[in-house]
């Protein structure tokens, strides 16, 4: 396996912690996972945060985005230690496009309806919103910790541009979360199509990798063997 390393990147809404499930089945399959904590503040900052991590690492890497973690990868894959990308029912806007340019075109699903500011220049879930539109497929009292350790979005975030998609450019691969109720899973559909992605369809809500973490552990693997 040429790629030893997995580098995760979190979404708004989440922290580092998102993905506390799927690091150790990567460790147990020899591989070492390392989680970055978005400040969320900016797509420049969060770049920035992806990228110091990578740095730290020993070699190529595979980066992992999820939810805005994908605008994310897509600007921060641009770096040389980035071997591949993989999309976690995540954000892929184009060179010049951004987040809220990526899924204009698309009906907003509905926890759309249950993100609030969160004092100011910052928005976040509500409690109904995680439970019933983030997360919808993992147990109340695990749904309870997400809403708890969520990371407030900078609003900036949604606007902030890609300056150059990494995808284009790079292998990628796409988990699309059929059952997703914060993302609509027709734009997610439609970007791995766009992306020539590898493509998996997980009937799972918005978190994959907290309601099935062993299919998406299992993806990121075969991927990382593959470069």
């Amino acid at each position: 396996m040429a790629i030893r390393t997995i580098v995760l990147v979190h979404g708004a809404f989440a922290d580092g912690s998102c993905w506390a499930k799927v690091i150790p089945l990567l460790t147990k399959r020899g591989l070492k996972a390392i989680a970055v904590q978005n400040p969320l503040s900016s797509l420049a900052d969060d770049v920035t945060a992806a990228h110091r991590v990578i740095g730290m690492q020993e070699g190529l890497v595979l980066l992992v985005g999820h939810s805005w973690g994908g605008a994310v990868i897509t600007e921060a894959g641009n770096h040389p230690q980035v071997k591949g990308l993989v999309y976690v029912a995540a954000g892929a806007p184009d060179s010049g496009q951004s987040f809220a340019d990526w899924w204009k075109d698309y009906t907003p699903a509905p926890g759309a309806t249950e993100i609030k500011q969160y004092g100011e220049g910052y928005v976040a879930l509500t409690p109904e919103g995680v439970r019933k539109h983030f997360v919808q497929d993992i147990p109340s009292d695990e749904a309870d910790i997400v809403y708890a350790t969520q990371g407030p979005l900078a609003v900036k975030c949604f606007g902030d541009k890609i300056t150059a998609a990494a995808w284009r450019s790079k292998p990628n691969w796409y988990i699309v979360a059929a059952q997703d109720q914060t993302i609509p899973p027709a734009v997610e559909r439609d970007s791995a199509k766009r992306m020539n992605a590898e493509t998996l369809v997980l009937e799972s809500s918005h978190v994959p990798m907290l309601s099935q973490p062993d299919a998406v552990a299992e993806f990121i693997a075969k991927a990382a063997s593959s470069l």
